[in-house]
């Protein structure tokens, strides 16, 4: 029996208790989450460059995975980065690094970015990857990230989200104004609480639920202590 959907806190306790109870580190369940993304965009086929738009979170974290991945498996890929290197933090910097060193493409777009800029690193892109900003953020996305996503959405190139399109409150299903809208969305470990709201079904696209190498059972057990 597959876990019920999960709020916003039920999926951070999740990935708290797979590293605290279980001993699995966020190294591993960053590492699995990128490569399952790989995995089904070779299933859905991939042509062109693969442009990854990484946050400083750990959404961005799963980005560098996945650019990483992309790379071995002979894809060509493309970093943009809409944070200070400096500013990442834990296991996002730590992939941060190991992408840096294996040579691969990354842009770093600060505040003041022009708007052309980001257009001439799509040209060429088959697919857009989008790991801004993950089930932990609320609210209306801050510039540059606001304005990214408007281009991003009007660029005409597919989008896969990670774990929840940009914008999206995962918890309420309610969109930002601006708001990622994805032809596909890799979701870990379960399905989100606000994937159900009819107000999140047009920026869903399909929705694929992928294995993190975290036991069913955690999830069971989180859900489990609702209410208590």
């Amino acid at each position: 029996m597959r876990t019920p959907a999960l709020t916003r806190d039920e999926s951070r306790q999740v990935d708290r208790r797979a590293s605290e109870v279980y001993g699995i580190s966020g190294l591993v369940l960053m590492e699995n989450a990128g490569r399952g993304v790989v995995d089904r965009l070779e299933t859905l086929g991939i042509r062109g460059t693969v442009v990854i738009c990484c946050g400083r979170g750990n959404n961005g974290g799963d980005g560098f995975v996945i650019a990483r991945h992309l790379e071995i498996r002979g894809y060509p890929a493309r970093v943009l980065l809409w944070a200070d290197p400096e500013d990442l933090a834990g296991d996002a910097a730590v992939n941060f690094k190991i992408l840096q060193k294996s040579g691969a493409p990354i842009h770093v777009f600060g505040q003041g970015s022009v708007p052309e800029t980001l257009e001439k690193h799509l040209a060429g892109a088959g697919w857009i990857v989008d790991a801004l900003l993950g089930t932990g953020a609320r609210g209306e996305p801050r510039p540059p990230i606001d304005q990214a996503i408007d281009r991003l959405n009007a660029s005409g190139v597919p989008i896969l989200a990670v774990d929840v399109p940009s914008g999206l409150d995962c918890e309420s299903g309610e969109p930002a104004s601006h708001t990622i809208r994805a032809a596909h969305t890799c979701t870990f470990v379960a399905l989100k609480t606000g994937f159900a709201a009819e107000a999140a079904q047009r920026w869903l696209g399909e929705v694929h639920v992928l294995d993190i190498g975290a036991p069913w059972r955690i999830a069971e057990e989180v859900v489990s202590m609702r209410g208590s």
